[in-house]
């Protein structure tokens, strides 16, 4: 009996189904990919030829940024004596070789030279002490030079 039922209502609803979206399938498969997008296909075509000069531009692009940045990682392997990286050689060889750092990051590479040039001067170092009055320090080294010149002229020698 279950048998029966399920033979005559699995067939029904088989076909019930079949009806309604089944027909709409099998068209869409006979449709090619400019119909399914609703172009011509010289249009299609235009829009395919368009996707893939976009996509060369945009890997164009991808890898002068990488070859920046491995120039900018190159320059301070340089700066700081590390090791060479050849993935770092490969992708500035890979961009057309000769990379030229951006604006910006040419930029900041320039002053964070300043800063440490800076710092490794004597004022620099005196900076770095804490608790030290660099202005009092200075009054006192003008003061000296002052008695120094005045010493200078009373001497009769000179």
């Amino acid at each position: 009996m279950a048998f029966m039922v399920k033979t005559m209502v699995g067939g029904q609803l088989k076909n019930l189904a079949g009806g309604l979206g089944g027909g709409e399938e099998k068209g869409e498969g006979d449709k090619s990919a400019a119909e399914a997008q609703g172009m011509t296909r010289e249009e299609y075509e235009e829009y395919q030829k368009q996707l893939v000069e976009e996509k060369m531009e945009r890997d164009a692009q991808f890898t002068q940024r990488k070859a920046e940045r491995a120039t900018l990682r190159s320059h301070f392997r340089d700066k700081y004596r590390l090791p060479k990286n050849e993935t770092d050689d490969n992708q500035i060889q890979m961009a057309g070789g000769d990379v030229e750092l951006p604006k910006e990051l040419a930029k900041m590479i320039e002053e964070d030279n300043e800063e440490e040039e800076e710092k490794a001067s004597v004022i620099g170092q005196l900076t770095s002490i804490p608790n030290l009055d660099l202005g009092s320090i200075k009054d006192k080294a003008q003061a000296t030079l002052g008695e120094l010149k005045q010493s200078a002229e009373k001497c009769h020698i000179m």
